[in-house]
């Protein structure tokens, strides 16, 4: 039995450093306001709104994409959009192969993407990074690209469940 588990983040360099320009500037902005005129806001609310802006530039590390496949499907979860695993059983899923995509280009970026306002032939994506998806084509017509940064272990898994695939029960 072969099990391929992923944990993915997004914590590409380019992203921490858009973070940190998006933060910096309007805690300087705030904090030159505070310090120029203390009367503008009060202790507690220069606080505050320092706090929020910290803590939403750092929402984007708490998401986090797990992967697994094994004998009973592939499963995902996109923490925090989805909470528990979402199972595909091998009897649902038409065709499994890794391949290279462009993710703005064919899902309009990373993160959990596709749907009604993209190109819906293309299916959903789940990804966080890079350009290597496990592309499911669904019994039901729907399609799902799941990134991943283990391309070779992918197609090693996905290659020993290939028996399960042409499987109806």
């Amino acid at each position: 039995m072969r099990i391929f588990k992923e944990e993915q983040r997004f914590n590409q360099t380019w992203i921490i450093v858009l973070i940190a320009v998006s933060a910096i500037v309007p805690l300087w902005v705030i904090t030159k306001e505070y310090l120029d005129n203390p009367a503008s806001f009060s202790t507690i609310e220069f606080i505050g709104t320092l706090a929020i802006i910290l803590v939403a530039s750092c929402f984007i590390f708490v998401f986090k994409l797990h992967t697994r496949i094994d004998e009973d499907g592939i499963r995902y979860k996109f923490f925090p959009f989805q909470l528990k695993f979402k199972l595909l059983p091998w009897t649902e899923i038409k065709s499994a192969n890794v391949r290279t995509y462009d993710a703005i280009t064919e899902f309009g970026g990373w993160g959990l993407k596709g749907g009604a306002l993209w190109n819906k032939s293309k299916g959903r994506a789940i990804n966080v990074s890079g350009d290597i998806g496990i592309q499911l084509q669904l019994k039901n017509g729907k399609k799902l690209l799941i990134g991943t940064q283990k391309k070779e272990e992918a197609i090693r898994v996905l290659e020993a469940y290939k028996t399960k695939l042409n499987t109806d029960v």
